[in-house]
């Protein structure tokens, strides 16, 4: 389509210089890509080489996750800057503010993709050498929040330490009763303590004095000794529970600050990752004297 006589030449030739060229956009955001794949996979074989099959003398968890968050920042950085060079000559805009622009949207593109394939499907539908490929992307997108995960367990108490208050009191009852007695006394007086502690409130006596029984049975005691040991189990109870309760606070306290760190994080690389973009594709501004040739 013509433009129109009534524009000038002065307006038409400004048009066509900055107009979008989303082959050059394409092109950078490919580039980035395959060049991101590149970085990410000399990473890996760096980290690999690194350590040792025996795992003497190798890093700790930490600080490999924390080298393998800081080499997918910085991998990301020099993509988006190859990649919005490439946006920017390949454009053949010799103004640098619009060849910039089309570094930045290349970076968009870019992260866009980046985004997709690490919150889809896409990367296990796809087989053989690229696979492998997908895999290690999607490995080295992880590892920001997998060092995060690391500093936020080792902040905060192992969830696998919050365990059942109960089994360790059940433990003690099959324990104390030296297996000497009929397994139908000792699990009736588990049962019975089990009740006792996890029971109705307004049913505690009752609950008690059937759980005093059952010991008193299971270990041919009395009942008054026994029903001392049930009053024991209750404060381990209460103390553990408590104390399972402060781990929990203090595991989500800990998830909860490394998932801000993250989003904080993630936001930054972004942001370096745009201006990386937005330099290079300022930089592959074709130069007026290239058109005189």
């Amino acid at each position: 389509m013509a433009l129109s006589s009534s524009v000038a030449p002065g307006e038409t030739r400004a048009v066509l210089l900055h107009q979008v060229s989303w082959g050059a956009i394409l092109a950078g955001a490919v580039a980035a890509l395959v060049a991101q794949v590149i970085l990410n996979m000399v990473g890996l074989g760096v980290g690999l080489s690194a350590l040792s099959a025996t795992g003497s003398g190798n890093p700790s968890a930490g600080t490999v996750s924390l080298t393998a968050a800081l080499w997918w920042v910085g991998s990301g950085i020099v993509a988006s800057l190859i990649g919005g060079y490439l946006a920017g000559r390949l454009s053949g805009r010799p103004s640098a503010s619009t060849a910039a622009y089309h570094g930045l949207v290349s970076w968009a593109v870019t992260t866009l993709v980046v985004l997709y394939l690490l919150t889809s499907t896409v990367g296990g539908l796809v087989g053989g050498a690229f696979g492998t490929v997908s895999s290690a992307i999607g490995g080295a997108g992880q590892a920001v929040g997998g060092g995060l995960q690391t500093a936020a367990q080792a902040a905060a108490p192992n969830l696998d330490k919050i365990s059942n208050p109960l089994e360790g009191i059940e433990q003690q009852v099959r324990q104390s009763t030296g297996g000497q007695d009929p397994a139908a006394l000792r699990d009736a007086a588990v049962g019975a303590v089990r009740a006792y502690l996890s029971g109705d409130a307004t049913q505690k006596a009752e609950a008690e004095n059937r759980a005093a029984e059952a010991l008193a049975k299971a270990q041919n005691i009395p009942v008054d000794q026994a029903r001392a040991q049930v009053q024991t189990y209750q404060k381990q109870y209460e103390q553990a529970v408590t104390e399972a309760k402060q781990k929990a606070q203090a595991a989500a306290e800990a998830t909860r600050s490394a998932a801000a760190q993250g989003a904080l994080y993630a936001a930054l690389a972004l942001v370096l990752g745009a201006l990386a973009a937005f330099l290079g594709g300022r930089l592959g501004a074709v130069k007026p004297d290239a058109y005189r040739t």
